[in-house]
């Protein structure tokens, strides 16, 4: 990550990405707490759905234009000079302020968010042009831990200046607002900062695109029509999509309840402490963005994905049956990091499938899609409220949808899923180094051989490499009972000594469809740390495909729990094992075995 922030331009970016989200967050904090101040029950619920919800109409109704500009200009000057334009909307939103104008103030919300509409996809496109390919996931979980810190800012910030100038002194809205007027300047100040910033981001668009707007397209609902099929030209954009969709609908419905839950079941009566409560949410974001960004250092990790959705679907089921405050914390934290383990991946993949002449009208077509998902969520909330439903329900009913999702989810990544798991668990106890993972080539066919030192040297292979590798194993084990549907799905190649020509003509086949096939020549796991005598079984496959041998060396397991020597091992239960694996460059196809243990041997003795 640090690399990345060594680019010219991402600093002030992330800058220009902060302020946007803490202005516009600070104006919908005032508003919110003001409504948490004067009304209670469904009527509180109501109100909160409805502000939320002027949120979101904006960028359904700017699904075409936020698109086309986006792919029209340069990116940063759509930043600019929207960034102006918010300077503008804060100085009228001040001045409702002054005046005691709620509904004007609260008029002005849909506004804000008008300008955040357009604004949005050439934002969120600017990571894939500032940032590139090799940094898009690193790219996308700093601008969601940012965006995090900035609500998180907004919110402790202007709720702490509100209860410290309103208390529970006042009865009506206007006299509310006049009493806070003066926090409307801090929003005025953090918009020209940003204007300020967007102005000096580098011009990263390579074309000029010659595309026009068409009004009476735009009105016809053509532009809706031909956008929309762009996006679902490719199904796992689309899925992607879908999946976004769903979670942000129901953090809505989350943050649009937990006040009256808070209120009605728990008797929190002070907006600090139900906005801080959500605010742990905030810090859980944080963390599970950059948790997320690094298991995503090699590839876009999507198996982080199901994890996320089974994290986030089981805290909406046990929030209703906390009630304490320090429980809600954790599970609003749990929750946070969950939906970060989401939100990364899913926004990284959508950009990189994305073509770039199409770039803006996808990411203009996910806000679109999402905000229809969330404006009909919230006005479910409100009609359920309104025929008298409580928060506990709601949440529940949430979790349900929760559980849809992360059934989705994982029929849609299960291998990677899988994958994810074995190395978020590996994880805690080992610190896996890898050196010249550039000599595995990204097409064609690859054979990998090296040295087999444990029982886990085939998820250390398989971890750096978004390529799935087709494993080569002994016929018994893949005929046990308990692993065989496993292995099948995994796509692992049994071989026996009795049908071993089946196994490497099996082998020679995945080689020519381009496939990565894993073999341990020596044929079973050392039992000293030193390098077995290599058979020549690999020497049989089929050399026509089109690809090459990368020779590899695992160093650093033996000695561990999983090699077969454990003697001496005398490592603190909080200390990871480092083990280091080094590819080498891809080499001779017709390399016998004599010669290649003579090139790994090599490698072992140069550590």
């Amino acid at each position: 990550m640090n690399k990345m922030f060594a680019i010219v331009g991402v600093t002030n970016y992330l800058l220009v990405a902060f302020l946007n989200a803490f202005t516009d967050l600070g104006h919908k904090i005032i508003i919110q707490n003001t409504i948490f101040k004067i009304y209670d029950g469904e009527m509180q619920i109501i109100l909160t759905a409805i502000i939320n919800a002027m949120i979101l109409f904006p960028f359904i109704m700017m699904f075409s234009p936020s698109g086309f500009l986006a792919d029209k200009f340069a990116k940063h000057s759509i930043m600019k000079y929207a960034s102006f334009v918010g300077v503008i909307i804060t100085l009228l939103i001040t001045f409702s302020y002054y005046q005691g104008w709620f509904f004007v103030a609260f008029g002005f919300t849909f506004l804000l968010a008008l300008q955040s509409a357009i604004y949005s996809p050439a934002k969120y496109g600017y990571i894939k042009e500032l940032v590139g390919e090799k940094f898009i996931t690193q790219g996308n979980g700093a601008i969601q831990a940012v965006t995090t810190v900035a609500i998180l800012g907004g919110i402790v910030f202007y709720s702490a200046f509100f209860e410290a100038m309103v208390g529970d002194e006042f009865t009506n809205s206007q006299e509310i607002l006049q009493h806070i007027a003066p926090l409307g300047w801090f929003l005025v100040l953090g918009s020209l900062i940003e204007f300020f910033a967007a102005s000096r981001l580098p011009n990263k668009m390579m074309a000029q695109s010659k595309k026009r707007f068409n009004v009476r397209k735009y009105l016809s609902g053509y532009y809706l029509y031909k956008n929309l099929k762009i996006i679902k030209r490719k199904p796992e954009i689309f899925e992607a999509i879908i999946f976004l969709s769903l979670l942000w609908s129901i953090t809505q419905v989350v943050l649009a309840i937990f006040g009256e839950y808070a209120k009605s079941n728990l008797g929190i009566t002070n907006a600090m402490y139900v906005q801080g409560v959500m605010a742990l949410s905030g810090f859980g974001i944080v963390t599970g963005s950059f948790i997320a960004s690094s298991f995503s250092k090699y590839y876009i990790n999507t198996g982080m994905i199901a994890i996320g959705a089974f994290g986030v679907t089981v805290s909406l089921f046990i929030i209703p049956l906390s009630s304490s405050i320090i429980s809600l914390i954790v599970l609003f934290f749990i929750f946070g990091v969950s939906t970060a383990f989401m939100l990364v991946p899913l926004n990284a993949y959508i950009q990189h499938l994305s073509p770039n002449v199409h770039l803006g009208t996808v990411l203009a077509g996910n806000n679109f899609i999402q905000n229809i998902f969330m404006v009909s969520f919230l006005g479910l909330t409100t009609l359920f409220a309104y025929l008298g439903m409580d928060g506990e329900i709601l949440f529940y009913m949430m979790g349900f949808v929760g559980i849809f999702l992360m059934y989705k989810v994982l029929k849609r990544y299960l291998i990677m899923t899988f994958w994810t798991v074995l190395n978020l668990l590996f994880s805690l106890g080992f610190k896996f180094r890898y050196i010249g993972l550039e000599n595995v080539p990204l097409s064609g066919g690859v054979l990998l051989l090296g040295n087999h030192v444990s029982w886990i040297d085939w998820l250390i292979l398989q971890i750096p490499i978004k390529r799935r590798i087709n494993f080569m194993m002994d016929k018994e084990i893949y005929n046990y009972k308990y692993l065989k549907t496993t292995l099948k799905k995994g796509e692992v190649i049994p071989i026996s000594p009795k049908s071993f020509k089946d196994g490497f003509k099996d082998a020679s086949k995945r080689l020519r469809d381009a496939k990565v096939v894993a073999i341990y020549p020596e044929g079973e796991i050392s039992s000293d740390g030193e390098l077995g005598k290599f058979q020549r079984g690999y020497e049989l496959l089929d050399t026509s495909y089109d690809g090459a041998i990368v020779p590899y060396f695992i160093d650093g397991m033996f000695g561990s729990f999983f090699s077969r020597y454990k003697k001496n091992q005398k490592k603190s239960f909080f200390t990871r094992r480092e083990v280091t694996l080094r590819f080498l460059h891809p080499i001779s196809k017709s390399t016998d075995a004599e010669e290649l243990q003579k090139i790994i041997q090599a490698m072992k003795d140069d550590i």
